[in-house]
C-alpha cells in the first residue's frame, strides 16, 4: 500500500492521561503520588515502588479477590493501563473495566480459578512507545518508521524494555509478595487497544513466562484510519513468532462501532493466519461484539467471558 499524507497525519498523537510521563531515555525513580482506587469487592493494594532498570517508575496496583488466602496459590493476570481497570470515578473519561465487580460473582459461584490481577499503569504520553511491538518496526518502510518515531513513539520504541520490566522485575516482586502459581500455564496478559498489541507481543516474546493473552479491540492499524502497512508488519512477525497452538490460550475480539469498526479487515487477516497456523477453539477465539465500540464500558461488559476463557475453573 502506498503511504499518503493522509495516513501519516492519521497516526496517533499522544493522549493525555492522569499520569505525567518523563520523556527522557533514562528511567525515572519517582512514582507519581496518586491515590489507590476504590473497589467494591476484594481489596486493591499499591505495590512499593520498584527501582526499574528498564522503564520509568509508575504505580502498580494489585487486586486481591474476596477471601484471598495466602495459603492457597493463585493464577496471575497482568493487565495493562492499570489506572483504567477499577474505579470509574478516578479515570479521565469516567469509565473503567470495574474488574472487581465483574469478577467477584464468577469467583463466588466457582466459575473461575483463584486469581489475582497485577495492574501496572501506563506511562502517559509514552504509552504508544511502550505498547507498540518493537519487532514490528523493522517490517515497516522507512517513511512509516520515521513517522512513528516522530508522531507516536516520541523516540525509540520501548516495548521490549516494558516487557523486560514485567518479566524480570515485576513478576519476581509479585511472586515474592503474594501466593501465586508461578508456572506459565497460570500466568496471563490482557489489555485493550494498544494494550491488546502488547499482550500478544508479550506472549510471543516470552512464551516460557506467559501461557495466554486476551487482546480486546486490538489496535492493528496503529493509527486512526484503515491501512495495510501496519497489519502487514504484524502478520510478518506473527507468522514466525507465534507460539505453538496447543501451548497457549489466545482471545481476540473487536466491536463494530467507531474505532473498532476500522479493525475489520486487519482482524480478518490475522484470523486467517491463526487458522493457517493451527489455532482453533477452545484455545483460540476471535469474536465480534455487534453494537459495541472502543471504550471501557464495552470491555467491561465482555470481561466475564474473557475471564472465563483464560481462567475457567
Amino acid at each position: 500500500m502506498k503511504l499518503t499524507r493522509r495516513h501519516i497525519l492519521a497516526l496517533p498523537l499522544p493522549i493525555p492521561t492522569l499520569m505525567t510521563a518523563c520523556s527522557h531515555p533514562a528511567p525515572s525513580t519517582a512514582v507519581p503520588a496518586v491515590p489507590v482506587a476504590t473497589v467494591r469487592h476484594g481489596r486493591l493494594e499499591r505495590l512499593p515502588a520498584l527501582a526499574s532498570r528498564h522503564v520509568d517508575a509508575r504505580p502498580v496496583d494489585v487486586w486481591l479477590p474476596p477471601g484471598y488466602d495466602s495459603r492457597r496459590p493463585h493464577a496471575v493476570l497482568y493487565m495493562h493501563d492499570g489506572q483504567m481497570l477499577f474505579d470509574p470515578s478516578t479515570t479521565w473519561n469516567k469509565q473503567a473495566w470495574e474488574l472487581d465487580r465483574m469478577a467477584a460473582p464468577l469467583l463466588a459461584r466457582g466459575a473461575l480459578s483463584d486469581f489475582i490481577v497485577v495492574a501496572p499503569w501506563n506511562n502517559g504520553k509514552l504509552r504508544f512507545a511502550e505498547y507498540f511491538p518493537e519487532a514490528w518496526v523493522a517490517h515497516l518502510d522507512a517513511t512509516w518508521r520515521d513517522t512513528l518515531a516522530e508522531r507516536a513513539l516520541l523516540g525509540p520504541p520501548r516495548s521490549d524494555a516494558y516487557l523486560r520490566f514485567l518479566v524480570e522485575e515485576l513478576k519476581p516482586a509479585v511472586d515474592a509478595r503474594y501466593a501465586t502459581r508461578r508456572e506459565r500455564e497460570h500466568t496471563f496478559l490482557a489489555g485493550s487497544s494498544m494494550g491488546g498489541l502488547i499482550s500478544l507481543y508479550g506472549l510471543c516474546e516470552h512464551p516460557r513466562v506467559f501461557g495466554g493473552a486476551a487482546c480486546l479491540s486490538t489496535h492493528w492499524i496503529g493509527g486512526y484510519e484503515r491501512n495495510d502497512v501496519v497489519p502487514a508488519a504484524a502478520l510478518r512477525y506473527l507468522r514466525d513468532k507465534l507460539p505453538t497452538p496447543d501451548s497457549v490460550r489466545i482471545w481476540m475480539d473487536r466491536g463494530d462501532q467507531d474505532l473498532d469498526a476500522l479493525y475489520d479487515r486487519a482482524q480478518a487477516r490475522v484470523d486467517a493466519l491463526m487458522a493457517d497456523k493451527g489455532f482453533r477453539a477452545p484455545r483460540f477465539v476471535s469474536k465480534v461484539f455487534a453494537g459495541t465500540g472502543h471504550n471501557e464500558r464495552a470491555w467491561r461488559d465482555r470481561l466475564p467471558e474473557v475471564l472465563g476463557f483464560l481462567l475457567a475453573a
